[in-house]
C-alpha cells in the first residue's frame, strides 16, 4: 500500500507537469485499422525496440573501447572477458544491429507491396527509406570497430568499391577512410561517426518519421472492403500486441547470445595480404556479389562502374516509388511496381545464398 502510495504521489507530481493524463486519453482515443494484412504493422514497433537496444548497449560498451590501433582490439577483449557480463552486452548489441537491419528490410518490403506509401504518405516512405540508409552505415561504420582481420579486410574492400564511384570516387573514398587507405584515422573517424553523427541524423529522421506516423495513422490496404476492416484503440490493445513483439524478439536475441556469442575473430594486421573470402556483412552481400559477378566491361564501360551506377540510381527510383506509382495513388493496384518489388527481393535472397553456399567467390 506504501508503493502504491508513493507512485500516486510521484505520478500526480509528472501529471500536473507535462500532461501525462492528457497524452494517455489522446492514446485511448486514438485508432489502429485491424484486418488480415495487420501483422505487417508490429514491425515499425520492433524497429523503435531494438533501436533502443542498440543505444543501450552502445553507450555500455562504449565506457570501456578505445578507438586507437593499439586500444581497439584489446579494448574488446577485456570487455568480452573482464568486464562483468561484457560477453552479453557485446553480443547483444551485435545481434541487435544484424536483426534491426532485417526488421527494417521486412518493414520496408510489407509497406511497399501493401502500397502504404500511397498519397499522402510519401514523406513517411522517403523517412523510412533514409533510415535504412542511416542503419546501413551504422552497421558499415560499427563492423570496422573491433579491428580485427575480418572487419579491416572487409572496410578495405568495401571502401575500394566506393573508390570506383565516377567523378567523385576518389574523394569520396578519402573522406570516409581519412586517408589513401585503412589506418588509425579511419577507426577513430568511424568511431565518431557511429557514436555522434549518426545518433544525431537518426534522431531528427525518426523524430520526423514517427511524428508523419502519427499524423497520417496507418495505411489500409487497396482492395479491402469495409467491413473486412475494423479499427482497435491504440492503447491498450495495439501496444499490448505490439509489446509481446518486442518480449518474443527479446527472447530470440537471448538465445542467439547465448548459444551463438558474437566472436572476436584475431587482430587486424595491416600489413599483410588480403586473405581469400574476404566477404562484407549480409546485408552487403547481394550488392558485393553482383559486382564480382558483372563483367570486367560491359562495351566499355567498367563493369563494377556500371553495377555502382545501377545501385544508386536504382536506390533514386526506390526512394522516389511513392511519386512514380500513380495507379496506387489513385487506390488501384499497380501490378508492374507490385512484379518489380517482388524481382528486386527475390534476387537479394537469392543472390545472399548463392553467395554463402559458394563460400569460394
Amino acid at each position: 500500500m506504501r508503493m502504491k502510495k508513493i507512485g500516486r504521489v510521484i505520478y500526480s507530481h509528472l501529471d500536473q507537469r507535462l500532461r501525462l493524463s492528457s497524452l494517455i486519453e489522446m492514446a485511448k482515443k486514438k485508432k489502429v485499422p485491424e484486418h488480415k494484412f495487420s501483422f505487417w504493422y508490429y514491425f515499425g514497433g520492433i524497429c523503435l525496440f531494438l533501436f533502443f537496444i542498440q543505444v543501450v548497449t552502445g553507450i555500455m560498451l562504449a565506457l570501456y573501447y578505445k578507438p586507437t590501433v593499439d586500444g581497439a582490439y584489446e579494448s574488446v577483449k577485456f570487455i568480452m572477458g573482464e568486464v562483468r557480463f561484457g560477453w552479453l552486452i557485446r553480443s547483444f548489441h551485435s545481434w541487435t544491429a544484424n536483426i534491426l537491419i532485417g526488421t527494417i528490410f521486412i518493414h520496408m518490403f510489407s509497406t511497399f507491396f501493401l502500397k502504404a506509401y500511397r498519397n499522402p504518405r510519401e514523406l513517411t516512405w522517403v523517412s523510412g527509406f533514409l533510415l535504412l540508409l542511416i542503419f546501413l552505415a551504422f552497421g558499415f561504420s560499427g563492423y570496422l570497430l573491433p579491428w580485427n582481420e575480418l572487419s579491416f579486410f572487409a572496410t578495405r574492400v568495401g571502401t575500394d568499391i566506393a573508390g570506383t564511384i565516377p567523378l567523385i570516387g576518389k574523394q569520396l573514398k578519402n573522406f570516409i577512410l581519412g586517408g589513401p587507405d585503412v589506418s588509425e584515422f579511419t577507426l577513430q573517424r568511424f568511431f565518431w561517426f557511429h557514436v555522434i553523427v549518426l545518433p544525431l541524423i537518426t534522431v531528427f529522421v525518426l523524430g520526423l518519421h514517427i511524428l508523419l506516423v502519427q499524423i497520417l495513422g496507418m495505411s489500409k490496404p487497396i482492395g479491402l472492403k469495409e467491413k473486412q476492416i475494423k479499427e482497435v484503440p491504440f492503447f491498450p490493445n495495439f501496444i499490448l500486441k505490439d509489446s509481446l513483439g518486442w518480449i518474443l524478439i527479446l527472447s530470440l536475441i537471448g538465445i542467439l547470445c547465448v548459444f551463438f556469442p558474437w566472436e572476436i575473430g584475431k587482430k587486424a594486421d595491416m600489413f599483410s595480404p588480403t586473405p581469400l573470402g574476404i566477404k562484407p556483412e549480409w546485408y552487403f552481400i547481394f550488392m558485393f556479389t553482383t559486382l564480382k559477378l558483372i563483367p570486367s566491361h560491359v562495351f566499355t564501360i567498367k563493369g563494377e562502374v556500371l553495377a555502382i551506377v545501377g545501385f544508386i540510381f536504382g536506390a533514386l527510383l526506390w526512394m522516389l516509388v511513392p511519386y512514380l506509382d500513380r495507379r496506387a495513388s489513385r487506390e488501384k493496384k499497380s501490378p508492374f511496381f507490385s512484379i518489380a518489388g517482388l524481382i528486386i527481393l527475390l534476387y537479394i535472397i537469392l543472390i545472399t545464398l548463392y553467395t554463402y553456399l559458394h563460400p569460394r567467390l
